[in-house]
């Protein structure tokens, strides 16, 4: 028996790929490339090489690179040890992993 993955209403940047705009996608969104403007997704995923800049709203974020601004996560946000997120940061649930760094305000709604 095989398992399908879908990868419907998901988005990709790719390593090398810049982006400069507004992103709204129902799915997950995945950023290995250089994002500046506003994403609003269910699932944002920041990769290690990946660095998003602006208005972020998300149900869960999960940053292994580098994320600035104004962050909004609902449900729960991670800051992995290769992680840096910098800005003002809204969040239900927050977990640093030893290494990760945040520097900025935090609110816990």
């Amino acid at each position: 028996m095989t398992e399908s993955v879908s990868t419907a209403n998901n988005l990709l940047i790719g390593e090398g790929v810049t982006f400069t705009g507004s992103i709204e996608a129902p799915g997950k969104v995945s950023i290995n490339g250089k994002v500046s403007g506003d994403l609003k997704a269910d699932d944002v995923w920041v990769g290690p090489q990946g660095s998003l800049r602006g208005k972020v709203q998300a149900r869960v974020i999960d940053v292994h690179g580098e994320l600035f601004e104004d962050i909004t996560s609902k449900e729960h946000m991670v800051i992995r040890h290769t992680g840096q997120v910098t800005g003002v940061l809204s969040y239900a649930e927050l977990e640093v992993e030893r290494g990760g760094r945040f520097q900025g305000d935090m609110k816990q709604v």
